[in-house]
């Protein structure tokens, strides 16, 4: 009998190990046929951008957007303006006000005709899956999920057992209607992005884009569409019926009768860009443009840092940007340079080149693992003479007279001017939390997209961006470290004792705290700097 019992426990439990296995193993993934591509060359959107694009031939047109509502505007707008292709690729896309808002624009512009694809990654789609697997059954709609997670609730329970795999994520940005118009940048799709939000929000930016670039995001959108990692919606969620798609209205409908959302939605119909797009007159910088991005073969592992700069965007980067000469303005909510990249900065301030970061300051960051794989290369940096700033909590910190005056003056050239000083630009909003990537090169060319200064963007995450060379946006990026960023953060400096400070104008002396670290935050953040999690961030 106790042989019987061994047996049949042993028997039990291999069949259980099955299950589980079975549970948290990918469907087979089948792909439907390709479809025809649409043809948008006659388009609206196509006749509205054709005359400024053949006027600048082998030019891009931008249109850097630092503001909230207006990033989310420009969105709406382009969605309304769709005819025959909607793609959009997201890390993260909330069930919000705006986040409803934009997938009721989705399932208004198929019913319309409009061939819609959705790609977004899986581990940023919290409580949509009945929604999208609604919006799936839309026969113009088709959704698919990236990396996915095979049991979907708890969907934590995948990293116990498959951590290599779904520490991978797709952390690209793209927002493409048909073929001519892109936006792309470090925003995802949430109130706290676009200004709406009851608690932080993040100041971030991102580039209304026409011409040959939106060519290479809709080829580097194709990739990432037919990647391995790809799998259709239907594979993986919860099978539900048509009246789903009914509830989405409902439930936008409910969110545009909340008095919050009805008063932004005001705003954003006022705001002059949606009239400026309907009316092709939006003002645009008309540059180089190169879009960037690495191979989707990364989420799973394919790509290692030494297999060259083809694949990956950090190696792209170094190749586009080229080696800083006279000065570099880093902006980056998330920054943790490592042993390597304080190496880098060290060596391009050795041979005299001003470099300048913008990253948050401890009462501003939304991850406080990120604020202890930041803080520790903090003197290292100062000591090499790089201008160090962290961003205020924009909730404590009201702008300036200054910068109230220097607000009102802009004019449609200053447009320019606001949106160039991108994330710093966002704080006379009240931002809390900087989320932006950007950095200037010389006051030559530019970066802007989904990249953050951290090993999980080098190595882990999947990213892409543009460069655009353009003196105008990228001395504006440059300028904001002499006006708006010393007076929306503090600078970070070293005391006569070789010990952190902090400075702001409105202080009338250095703090020798760390802003908004309480007892129980250096406890917790002296812990996390002791484990081993600088690869994770």
């Amino acid at each position: 009998m106790r042989a019987s019992g061994k047996l049949l426990a042993m028997g039990a439990a291999l069949v259980a190990a099955a299950a589980i296995r079975r549970a948290f193993t990918l469907p087979q993934r089948a792909l439907p046929d390709p479809a025809p591509a649409p043809d948008v060359s006659q388009t609206t959107l196509a006749r509205m951008t054709r005359p400024s694009v053949d006027a600048h031939p082998g030019l891009s047109g931008v249109y850097l957007l630092a503001d909230g509502p207006e990033a989310f505007a420009t969105r709406m707008s382009l969605a309304r303006q769709a005819e025959k292709t909607l793609d959009l690729q997201y890390y993260i896309w909330r069930g919000d006000r705006t986040g409803t808002m934009l997938l009721e624009e989705v399932l208004d512009a198929a019913d319309r005709g409009v061939r819609v694809r959705l790609l977004l990654d899986d581990n940023g789609i919290d409580g949509l899956d009945q929604v999208l697997f609604a919006l799936d059954r839309h026969p113009r709609v088709e959704v698919r999920l990236f990396n996915p997670f095979p049991v979907r609730w708890p969907k934590v329970l995948g990293y116990v057992f498959d951590f290599p795999r779904l520490n991978r994520r797709m952390h690209n940005k793209s927002f493409t209607v048909d073929g001519q118009a892109t936006v792309i940048g470090g925003r995802n799709i949430g109130d706290e992005y676009f200004g709406v939000a009851d608690g932080p929000l993040f100041a971030d930016l991102d580039v209304l884009a026409i011409g040959p670039v939106v060519d290479e995001v809709a080829t580097q959108f194709e990739a990432y569409w037919n990647a391995a990692s790809s799998f259709p919606a239907r594979l993986l969620l919860r099978r539900v019926g048509p009246r789903n798609l009914r509830r989405l209205r409902k439930r936008s409908s409910i969110v545009e009768r909340d008095p919050t959302a009805r008063r932004y939605l005001k705003a954003v119909r006022d705001l002059e860009i949606v009239r400026q797009l309907a009316e092709a007159r939006l003002p645009m910088e008309w540059a180089k443009v190169s879009l960037l991005h690495d191979d989707p073969g990364k989420a799973l592992g394919y790509l290692k840092r030494a297999e060259g700069s083809d694949a990956r965007l950090s190696g792209l980067l170094e190749n586009a940007i080229g080696t800083p000469k006279r000065e570099l303005a880093i902006i980056a909510g998330y920054f943790v340079p490592g042993k390597r990249g304080v190496a880098n900065l060290r060596a391009l301030r050795a041979r005299g080149v001003e470099v300048s970061i913008l990253t948050n300051a401890y009462e501003a960051t939304d991850v406080g693992a990120v604020h202890a794989g930041y803080a520790p290369y903090r003197r290292q940096l100062l000591r090499a003479g790089i201008r160090l700033f962290e961003m205020c909590d924009g909730a404590r910190q009201a702008p300036s007279r200054r910068e109230r005056r220097k607000g009102s003056r802009l004019g449609v050239s200053g447009r320019l001017r606001g949106s160039g000083s991108g994330s710093a630009s966002a704080l006379r909003a009240g931002a809390s939390t900087l989320h932006a990537k950007t950095f200037a090169v010389d006051r030559q060319r530019l970066f802007v997209g989904s990249f953050n200064f951290d090993p999980r963007s080098i190595d882990l995450n999947t990213e892409m961006g543009i460069v655009i060379e353009s003196p105008l946006l990228a001395g504006l990026v440059a300028d904001a470290f002499d006006d708006v960023v010393p007076e929306n953060a503090y600078e970070v400096a070293l005391s006569e004792h070789r010990g952190l400070i902090w400075k702001r104008p409105d202080l009338s002396a250095p703090l020798r705290r760390e802003p908004g670290m309480g007892l129980r935050d250096r406890l917790a953040i002296g812990i996390l700097k002791r484990l081993d999690i600088e690869w994770l961030l």
